[in-house]
């Protein structure tokens, strides 16, 4: 039999399910085939590579350096080419180095006994198909291997980016160096730089010095550090596309270049976060020169062919204020703010066609006065992206993807870029039964969100829906009745996930929604009718294939800063550029988890991302020169406040700037806590079977290690003024902790509680609850599903 035929050949979602409990890739291929037999091939410390077909300048020995870094071998380049090398890269073509929006990232790769075949078409698919191999690279117990496999793999998007805000924090080029080692090994193929904002202008202007020198506090990128950046992420296939944000968000240039403003100065340094007032000029032609000026000193560093000019939240104060510019807009039949915006970007998208390059910017450009080759990413949903794509514009996703917003990594899993349609779920039919019923969210900082649901139930049970004002209707899962009064659901919103726990009377509702991990009060009243509702816009399929090229995870800098901007990308980037790269029905969380556990331990070692490192080093000044291994097992109890909530309270509390420090253990902690998300897979078996004797194990074990954990805890607390905040938290836990092992005896020996336990209990848990210095007792979710457990 050949080695092809004895292949067990299955793809895409088949493929995902039968391998890859076994093969920790990520993003998972398109096609995986594997034998049977389960065969390895056998790697020493001789190995050799040698690639074909292009000349790759510097990836043997980059290459090679990674597979020492995750062998300890030493291994260098051969002096001569070897007739028979361990690893061949056959390239099929030369291309320009220089990566494009439509490179060829294919490639095939085939282990066997004859050893490690990585074929491409270009040099793009030959550095993806690499990411791969040295993810499956095992040391194992007897030996290096890497298992007997054929791929077929390519990318399902063709834009697949993250954004990185070097303006707000400043990043060091060896900090942006290391991000961008860490985007190619996700096989993603865009590094946005967002390198001008209201606290710092970044890119050093030859011909516009005051830009810097007085606008960034001396933290600039040189033209030659930018260059080097650009050099650097073409050697790895990725395109650098920098953004110069117009015409607000522009307080830097204001500082620099008083005179382009639509208001007179002075104007100093920004420090604080927001939207700002500063707004360039459009009725001012020196403007446009300027831009021009920018702009082909940008081009001649970054060749890509787009270019970001930003264009969101623009401020009309200004604008609105001004009467030589309100006459401006009378003589040019500009009827409001966002006409005006639409005519700026249109001169400036000129002057980007007069330098070869195509205009990208959010959402806030689109018009149809802007020709159709311009490209919108989109911070306002689905449902902006659908009515760009719907009308021939060309849009990519980053709602959903904001990294900077702690969130749950399979919430970013389950963004979808193409729109969804309700597919008449939300329509009531004969002998159905519906409630409709009006809320109000209050936030911490902004407006509250408004909306109404309407549950359903029907012959096959409940179902229902959920009308945000303003914005498309979406369907709901998981209608669970806690009680004849008490319900909940959970449903994907631009705040995260939001799981409601609210109680109906006849007449009103009241209780919380949890959005993220923060619990939000919520009141809100019955409705006399279903609401009518605004269905999402979609485009047909052909549409959405041409139109919508991917997206961009997005890397804010308000929370974020060099010391700890690894804790934030690292693994949990990779759960969107499996969204980006993977197959539409690669969705299971469970495994994606696994996964991404890997992908933590090998980016660590394989790609040299700081996530473990950076987390030490803050426990460490935390903890005092004291040992840190009671606050590390206290911090998997806890996780950041989730959605933009440390924001919001930051500015309740008046800190809401640059001068406040990232120096909060919630500056590091990961974004959820994979020991309670285990814990609560626990508690689901414990559920589901009360004799489920190594589930009840497991949780005891748990909430053992933090109950005992508290004496080591307390001393190192109290010794920190940082972490004196938490003291109560800890104390939190560790009676929490305590009551979840009463709870799994008492349900494991069908043991009941009277009234006044249960709600003392349930009290305990609502006060544990609340935010702590900008953290949530995360260890509160699963303890509540097993108090509900009891009937």
């Amino acid at each position: 039999m050949s080695l092809r035929r004895s292949f067990v050949a299955c793809c895409c979602a088949l493929s995902f399910s039968a391998f890859a409990e076994n093969l920790s890739l990520m993003p998972w291929p398109q096609q995986v085939e594997q034998p049977a037999s389960g065969e390895k091939l056998r790697l020493t410390p001789q190995l050799t590579l040698n690639i074909s077909g292009d000349h790759l300048a510097g990836a043997e020995s980059r290459w090679l350096a990674r597979i020492a870094r995750q062998t300890g071998w030493p291994l260098l380049p051969a002096a001569q080419p070897v007739e028979h090398p361990t690893i061949r890269v056959v390239i099929a073509r030369a291309v320009d180095p220089l990566p494009k929006p439509d490179s060829d990232e294919s490639y095939q790769l085939q282990v066997n006994g004859n050893g490690v075949l990585l074929s491409a078409n270009t040099r793009f698919g030959a550095m993806r198909g690499m990411e791969t191999l040295l993810q499956l690279i095992e040391n194992g117990d007897k030996e290096t291997a890497i298992p007997y496999v054929t791929i077929h793999d390519k990318p399902r998007f063709p834009w697949r980016g993250l954004l990185i805000d070097g303006a707000r924090h400043f990043m060091p080029i060896e900090t942006i160096k290391r991000q961008i080692d860490g985007l190619a090994a996700a096989r993603m193929n865009v590094f946005h730089w967002h390198l001008t904002d209201d606290q710092g202008w970044r890119f050093a202007s030859s011909h516009y010095p005051q830009l810097q020198q007085k606008a960034s506090d001396g933290l600039f990128y040189s033209q030659e550090e930018m260059r080097e950046v650009v050099r650097y992420a073409t050697e790895r296939g990725v395109r650098v596309v920098p953004e110069l944000d117009v015409p607000g968000h522009a307080s830097a240039i204001a500082v620099a270049m008083p005179e382009l403003m639509s208001a007179p100065g002075p104007y100093k340094m920004e420090r604080g976060w927001g939207v700002f007032k500063p707004l360039l000029d459009p009725s001012n032609e020196q403007v446009y020169q300027v831009i021009d000026t920018l702009v082909g000193e940008m081009t001649a560093i970054f060749p890509d062919p787009y270019l970001h000019i930003g264009g969101d939240e623009v401020d009309p104060t200004q604008w609105n204020a001004s009467s030589k510019i309100q006459q401006f807009m009378r003589d040019n039949n500009l009827k409001d703010a966002h006409a005006l915006q639409a005519y700026f970007n249109l001169r400036v998208e000129k002057i980007l066609e007069a330098h070869h390059r195509q205009m990208v910017g959010w959402d806030e450009i689109y018009h149809p006065d802007l020709p159709r080759s311009i490209l919108i990413q989109s911070w306002q949903g689905q449902d902006a992206l659908g009515a760009v794509a719907k009308d021939n514009y060309r849009g990519i996703l980053s709602t959903g993807f904001y990294l900077d917003q702690p969130q749950p990594a399979d919430y970013h899993y389950r963004n979808e870029i193409f729109p969804q349609g309700l597919e008449a779920q939300d329509e009531i039919h004969s002998g159905e039964q519906a409630q409709s019923w009006s809320f109000t969210l209050p936030r911490l900082k902004g407006k509250a969100v408004d909306g109404s649901f309407t549950l359903i139930e029907g012959k096959e049970g409940w179902r229902g829906f959920i009308d945000f004002a303003g914005k498309s209707r979406r369907m709901v899962k998981s209608i669970t009745w806690l009680s004849s009064q008490q319900v909940s659901f959970e449903v994907d919103t631009w705040m995260g996930p939001l799981k409601p726990t609210l109680t109906l009377t006849p007449d009103a509702l009241s209780g919380y929604m949890l959005v993220g991990n923060v619990r939000y009060a919520t009141q809100g009243k019955r409705m006399a009718k279903v609401p009518a509702g605004i269905a999402p816009t979609l485009p047909n399929m052909q549409q959405m294939q041409q139109n919508l090229l991917g997206g961009e995870a997005a890397l804010w800098a308000e929370n974020v800063n060099s010391s700890i901007i690894d804790t934030k990308l690292w693994p949990r980037a990779f759960a969107v550029a499996e969204r980006l790269w993977s197959a539409k029905d690669v969705t299971q969380p469970d495994n994606m988890y696994q996964r991404l556990e890997a992908m933590d331990r090998w980016t660590t070692i394989s790609v040299g991302t700081q996530q473990h490192a950076q987390a030490e080093q803050q426990m460490m000044r935390l903890a005092n020169r004291s040992d840190i291994q009671p606050l590390r097992l206290f911090a998997q109890a806890l996780e950041p406040a989730q959605y933009y909530t440390r924001q919001h309270l930051k500015f309740q509390a008046g800190h809401y700037d640059y001068h406040e420090p990232l120096n909060r253990l919630a500056d590091v902690l990961p974004a959820e806590s994979l020991a309670v998300r285990a814990l609560d897979k626990q508690v689901d078996a414990l559920i589901a079977n009360r004799a489920n004797s190594s589930a009840a194990a497991a949780i005891r074990a748990q909430l053992h290690i933090w109950h005992d954990n508290n004496d080591q805890l307390k001393p190192l607390l109290s010794a920190s003024y940082m972490l004196q905040p938490l003291e109560n938290s800890a104390k939190q836990v560790n009676e929490l902790s305590q009551m979840g092992i009463e709870l799994v005896n008492a349900y494991t020996r069908n043991q009941a509680f009277g009234a006044n336990d249960v709600a003392d209990m349930h009290a305990k848990l609502d006060a544990a609850a609340q935010l702590q210095d900008e953290t949530v007792i995360a260890l509160v979710r699963p303890l509540e599903k097993l108090l509900r457990a009891f009937k």
